[in-house]
């Protein structure tokens, strides 16, 4: 049985790989990854993400294409695209409650205690508050009075459509570490891209409107060819900051 690397000799042995060997990488093993994907950090448990696993040449092709021949996504044996799904809060925010009400063990709401009051009200008030809009007028007008309101005291002040946004994509961008570490401990490699033509990438997926591509990783086993060069990272004194 092969011995998976720890999570440092992980992180230290992956690189962004851009040339792949003619390899074929197994498709259950990259699918674990991906699951161990989905058990990463994400912004109020909603999990606004979706993970596409590309096996398919045609698809493959298509995709090759949407991100300009790039030698990584040209060699690579099979893709993963991150897709961001902000549309649909409201879905895995009735999810998050269903969850709970049945971790409660489905009683009486009369009979919850504060704590899991809390835990409900998040999810039926709070996050509407946060993820409903309309044309941003309501993100901006929320994020002007909380504003205003900070002249006072500590408040949260990302209310902006766009800054739902970027909760969103972080949240994908954890899960797409977690993917990638987890396809460095069992010999593979990948390569994350941000230059695509993501508006092809999302007709050849077939996405809604509401979607957005967070990156699109090529996927197979490292062609030494295929690093550019030694690893470069700003000294770690200029950036790390004890306060």
């Amino acid at each position: 049985m092969k011995i998976e690397k720890t999570v440092s000799e992980a992180i230290n042995y992956r690189r962004s790989v851009r040339i792949y060997k003619e390899d074929e990488i197994d498709t259950t093993a990259v699918r674990k990854c991906l699951e161990n994907a989905v058990l990463a950090p994400t912004s109020s448990n909603l999990q606004l993400w979706e993970f596409y696993h590309i096996t398919s040449k045609d698809v493959q092709k298509k995709i090759r294409t949407a991100c300009f021949d790039q030698p990584a996504v040209k060699t690579a044996k099979q893709l993963v695209v991150i897709v961001t799904r902000k549309d649909l809060w409201k879905i895995r925010a009735k999810a998050n409650l269903n969850f709970l009400k049945k971790s409660f063990g489905d009683k009486p709401i009369e009979t919850y205690d504060s704590k899991e009051k809390f835990a409900m009200s998040y999810y039926k008030k709070l996050i509407p508050s946060l993820y409903i809009d309309f044309f941003g007028v309501l993100g901006l007008i929320r994020y002007l009075v909380f504003n205003l309101a900070g002249l006072f005291k500590p408040v949260y002040r990302q209310f902006r459509n766009s800054d739902m946004r970027i909760v969103a994509h972080k949240s994908a961008a954890l899960a797409a570490q977690n993917f990638m570490i987890s396809m460095t401990a069992i010999g593979y490699d990948t390569c994350p891209m941000e230059g695509s033509d993501t508006l092809r990438i999302k007709r050849v997926l077939n996405l809604p409107r509401g979607a957005e591509i967070n990156m699109v990783i090529a996927c197979g086993v490292r062609d030494p060819k295929g690093i550019y060069g030694p690893r470069f990272r700003i000294p770690f004194q200029e950036v790390y900051k004890e306060v």
